[in-house]
């Protein structure tokens, strides 16, 4: 069984609030919430007072995917603001073991991502301790990008280490997901699907997520 997370970003900015009261009915798990500082990614999104915010009018579990340089200065304060999932990049964490455990010391899942050009078989020796891995399928920092078909391969060599290492693991996938391609990304091995785009900019927005989702 898969999870969908759509992703805040792709919606229409100026009605968050009920962009959230859709997602709160509609067949999503998840609502993912990007941070991006400008640094790691050259573009800046959402963060502390919104999360607040989506907190006090849903409770779908909150997906915070941070884009940003030296995440473990902010664990508590994103749990605190509401997240029930943090995912930090591989390659803006120094010290990523230690960043896990304190994400997971805070109480929520943890979760490591990886841009389009990182190998999943540099997490070997974290795997063991990672709730989920989050495949970038494009570049971060903007939305409604293309696809990138390599992904499916990673998706699978991520399989394979996750038999090895850590069976329970969920492999989260972002960017360019859509109906074209969900069921490639889930018989490949993904199990938790971030869609932007193809939600928002859908006529029926619920219809895309129950479509997502089946």
């Amino acid at each position: 069984m898969h999870l969908i997370s759509p992703s805040l970003l792709s919606a229409d900015q100026g009605n968050v609030a009920q962009a959230v009261t859709m997602l709160s009915e509609s067949m999503a798990d998840w609502i993912h919430f990007d941070v991006m500082d400008g640094l790691f990614v050259p573009n800046i999104s959402f963060g502390f007072p919104l999360l607040q915010a989506v907190r006090k009018i849903t409770t779908k579990t909150l997906d915070v995917h941070l884009m940003v340089v030296e995440p473990e200065r902010y664990i508590e304060r994103f749990r605190d603001a509401g997240a029930d999932v943090l995912t930090v990049h591989y390659e803006a964490s120094r010290h990523l073991h230690r960043t896990i455990e304190a994400v997971k010391s805070a109480g929520m899942m943890a979760g490591v991502a990886l841009n389009p050009h990182t190998s999943v078989e540099l997490l070997v020796d974290i795997l063991s301790v990672a709730d989920m891995v989050l495949i970038m399928s494009v570049n971060p920092g903007f939305g409604g990008q293309k696809f990138i078909d390599q992904t499916y391969n990673k998706i699978e060599r991520l399989v394979n280490l996750k038999a090895k290492y850590r069976p329970d693991l969920l492999i989260q996938v972002d960017g360019g997901v859509d109906l074209s391609n969900k069921q490639i990304l889930i018989d490949a091995g993904a199990n938790v699907l971030v869609a932007g785009n193809a939600v928002f900019s859908a006529p029926n927005p619920l219809a895309v997520i129950a479509e997502l989702k089946s």
